[in-house]
């Protein structure tokens, strides 16, 4: 018997289970399969980024709070955060975001939240279920999960790193293999230090540590875990280590175990970095780790994976609904023309925050010193930093003559009725009107929401998309400009509501 569904995720992580639960909220059928048996009990990412935060608030969960509602109390907001380990610390609360700083939650914590809404809405989780196989034609994706078939309209793999969606769909994985590996851990100390802590050092290597809301976060590496050979690295990770081997490296590194008594978790890391070279191909699309590895630098990584997920659901939903333009389907709005390239620069960042982090010379010392004094006096490079890492710079390409605010995430403009982040829904575009005679009111459709904030000196109006980001921004603008756009991006000329 082959059962049936508009969208099926393979893979039970925040990537698929976000994505899950965005194409659930515009009323898509969407069934999760998951190789593992059971949800993750361990942390893994623990940084949730503030742009990650934005979008997690567009999603209603009970009682009509939001995801971010959820969330919040769960973890620790931090107002600042690093590059690179680097001395000097990048400030989040410059940024007109409802979010200005970074959230400490462990990911199986944000994993049980989006599990628990789904469990709620009815939409099905299958633990234990590995996809073998799948075939698609010009309708439908055939998907093979341990002798179940199930037909589906797409499929997104978000079955990580060593996605079998990926691969069953001929997409290549081109990059670089790994070259160093390096510890990771939450852990109980009994001597922690009072601050967060980096030491560096060419001699012995580094150590970060910080607290987290169970515990406290170890990383680092030595020096002779740097400069191997892929095969060498797959060796090293064949034993993995235990807690008297964490131990022992701490007091290598530091001359201290600052009173380990247990892990919670215990993994290694690597600077392997790789990205698909397509996120399409056909009725398939990729996200999150399926389609881009790197070393976990500044935890962008679950991040820039969950901003996949809100930019592919919105065009999903509009490509199944019927009003995607050729545009969001396979033009300059693509979902693989916008997240392509962020792919490569994630992989570029990490890198460059490899060498900054496991360069342990002293020309390498030479270089971090450098470059934390550049951020330290120099605001424009901080900004930019802090808004990569954040996500809330990240900006999409814009053609002609664009408004500053075009491409990037929306700012959290003040409205008659809230936030911004929380008028968004994923089928449909929200028009922030902030004429003083509130003049786009009548444009208002089924697919267009019209939002009035009060006057803002260099923006009349602004049109932004269900993920958050503005498609077209105007310091002066009248009706036709602005049915123009709205035509542009939704096939169609705004019509009032009920005709």
């Amino acid at each position: 018997m082959t059962a049936h569904t508009d969208v099926v995720v393979v893979g039970a992580g925040p990537v698929g289970l976000f994505t899950a639960a965005l194409l659930d909220s515009a009323g898509v059928s969407v069934r999760v399969f998951e190789r593992n048996p059971g949800a993750s009990v361990v942390s893994k990412a623990i940084a949730m980024q503030a742009r990650t935060l934005e979008t997690f608030a567009t999603l209603r969960v009970e009682d009509g709070k939001r995801l971010t509602d959820l969330l919040l109390p769960l973890g620790r907001p931090v107002p600042r955060t690093h590059f690179a380990t680097l001395p000097t610390m990048l400030e989040l609360g410059g940024f007109e975001s409802a979010y200005p700083y970074m959230l400490f939650i462990p990911q199986n914590e944000t994993e049980r939240v989006l599990a628990e809404h789904l469990a709620t809405r009815g939409v099905p989780v299958h633990y234990g279920r590995e996809v073998g196989s799948f075939t698609q034609d010009t309708d439908r994706v055939v998907v093979s999960a341990d002798g179940e078939t199930c037909e589906a309209r797409y499929l997104v793999g978000a079955d990580g790193a060593h996605s079998t969606v990926r691969k069953a769909a001929g997409i290549g994985f081109p990059g670089t293999g790994p070259s160093n590996i390096g510890f990771v851990a939450d852990v109980e100390l009994v001597d922690a230090p009072e601050r967060n802590l980096t030491l560096w050092s060419h001699e012995t290597g580094s150590v970060t540590i910080f607290r987290t809301p169970g515990g406290y976060r170890v990383f680092g590496m030595e020096p002779g875990d740097t400069g191997l050979s892929p095969e060498e690295v797959a060796a090293r990770r064949q034993r993995p280590p235990g807690l008297d081997d964490l131990r022992a490296t701490l007091v290598r590194i530091a001359g201290t175990d600052f009173g380990l008594r247990s892990a919670s978790w215990l993994s290694q890391t690597t600077d392997s970095t790789r990205h698909a070279d397509r996120f399409r191909a056909g009725r398939v699309f990729l996200a999150g780790d399926a389609g881009h590895v790197h070393l976990p630098a500044g935890g962008q990584g679950m991040n820039v994976g969950l901003q996949d997920a809100a930019n592919l659901s919105w065009k999903l939903v509009a490509e199944l609904r019927g009003w995607a333009t050729p545009s969001i389907v396979d033009g300059a709005a693509s979902y693989q023309a916008e997240r392509l390239p962020i792919a490569v620069r994630l992989g570029e960042n990490t890198l460059a925050q490899s060498a900054l982090m496991t360069t342990f010379t002293p020309a390498g010392g030479a270089l971090r010193t450098m470059t934390s004094d550049l951020i330290a006096t120099s605001p424009s490079l901080s900004a930019e930093l802090a808004g990569w890492v954040s996500g809330l710079r990240v900006r999409y390409p814009v053609a002609g003559d664009a408004h500053p605010l075009d491409g990037l995430p929306a700012p959290d403009l003040p409205l008659a009725d809230g936030k911004l982040v929380h008028r968004l829904e994923i089928d449909r575009f929200l028009l922030v009107d902030l004429t003083p005679d509130g003049r786009f009111g009548a444009l208002a459709s089924p697919r267009l929401d019209v939002a009035v904030g009060p006057p803002r000196a260099g923006v009349a109006a602004a049109l932004v998309r269900p993920d958050g980001y503005v498609a077209r921004a105007w310091a002066e603008a009248e009706v036709p400009e602005v049915t123009a756009a709205v035509l542009a991006w939704l096939g169609t000329a705004p019509a009032p509501l009920g005709q």
